[in-house]
């Protein structure tokens, strides 16, 4: 399983290298006036940036559903526990007294 992760990280990571590279060279070699390439430059910066915003607010949502659901889990298990305890503690009573009335 570590070895599959590991060959999908080695995959990433030359993906994201490789843009990061093909962008460089691009504007190296771009045929824009170095004003227009910066503009260029600012205007996808500002893009990436929003996407990034919007994934982080979606992982925070996911993230903050996730504990809302695990909160009603561990509240219904918690119920179900107490439930459990009382019908135990019930039925050792009945048996307790019924066993004292057969002592006496």
């Amino acid at each position: 399983m570590s070895e599959n992760n590991s060959n999908t990280l080695g995959v990433m990571l030359a993906f994201v290298v490789g843009g990061v590279i093909g962008a460089g060279l691009a504007l190296l070699y771009a045929p824009s006036s170095g004003e227009e390439t910066r503009r260029r430059l600012r205007l996808e910066a500002e893009r990436a940036q929003g996407r990034g915003m919007e994934g982080y607010k979606t992982a925070i949502d996911t993230l903050e559903e996730g504990v809302g659901k695990a909160r009603e889990v561990i509240e219904e298990m918690k119920g179900e526990v107490a439930a459990a305890y009382q019908a135990g503690k019930e039925a050792y009573q009945k048996e307790k007294a019924k066993h004292t009335k057969e002592a006496v």
